[in-house]
């Protein structure tokens, strides 16, 4: 099927991205559909990270048009917001693991605090994400008895417990070692294969998309615009 016969799970049209008051980004035009593998990369500071932030409508758009999940981001109500962030999953740089429980009550929390009710449903999805990740021997362990690549699995065992459209990972291997890293791309490339998650991921790391082919959005002189898929990234990323 034609990509024009498909509807994006995520779209921004003639968008300015910002952080806080200034403009990141001029005329954002991405597409995401569904099982695409789409990279955000760039410099520190062109705008990566305020792309997702305005995808999870943690940060404003108003200019252009833009949509999530269904939901149009431009005025988008407050009571709105939790309900667009269940539709997909999000995996930060830092985990964001509730580190005063165990990995089963992190997750349980975050089911609960979505709207699942019954234990019973609770308890299965929890294995079924946990085993997805291959961590299902640790589900009574505390973050801090994990390792850094463990703790990114449990954090991705967490954005898939609703069953997520979209993976939106910011840096998820940024605080790894290269080999802990290479897990954890194996990991979202099998999910985005097994499952057709889309996976939209901010990285610096030339080394991971290099070796993980997926489409690539690049950031510089405040635009972000798509590299056509033989041409050469002019970025000094990191290797």
């Amino acid at each position: 099927m034609e990509p024009e016969m498909r509807t994006p799970i995520i779209s921004f049209k003639d968008a300015d991205i910002v952080n806080g008051e200034a403009t990141v980004i001029y005329n954002l035009n991405m597409d995401v559909y569904p099982g695409d593998f789409v990279y955000i990369v760039g410099k520190v500071g062109t705008g990566k990270t305020s792309i997702i932030r305005t995808i999870i409508a943690e940060n404003p758009l108003e200019k252009g048009e833009g949509s999530a999940c269904g939901f149009a981001l431009a005025g988008i109500k407050e009571k709105e917001i939790p309900y667009l962030r269940r539709e997909m999953g999000v995996v930060f740089q830092d985990f964001q693991l509730l580190m005063d429980r165990t990995v089963e009550d992190n997750l349980e929390f975050v089911l609960k605090a979505t709207g699942w009710k019954k234990e019973e449903d609770i308890t299965k999805r929890i294995r079924y994400v946990l085993e997805a990740v291959g961590m299902e021997r640790k589900a009574h362990k505390m973050p801090h008895q994990l390792s850094g690549g463990e703790q990114q699995r449990i954090a991705i065992a967490r954005a898939l417990l609703n069953d997520p459209q979209v993976i939106i990972a910011d840096e998820p291997t940024g605080n790894l070692d290269n080999e802990t890293a290479d897990g954890i791309m194996q990991l979202l490339t099998r999910i985005n294969r097994e499952k057709g998650t889309a996976i939209v991921m901010v990285t610096h790391n030339r080394q991971i998309f290099e070796k993980y082919p997926g489409r690539i959005m690049v950031c510089k002189d405040e635009a972000c615009t798509e590299q056509s898929k033989n041409g050469f990234i002019d970025l000094e990323l990191t290797i």
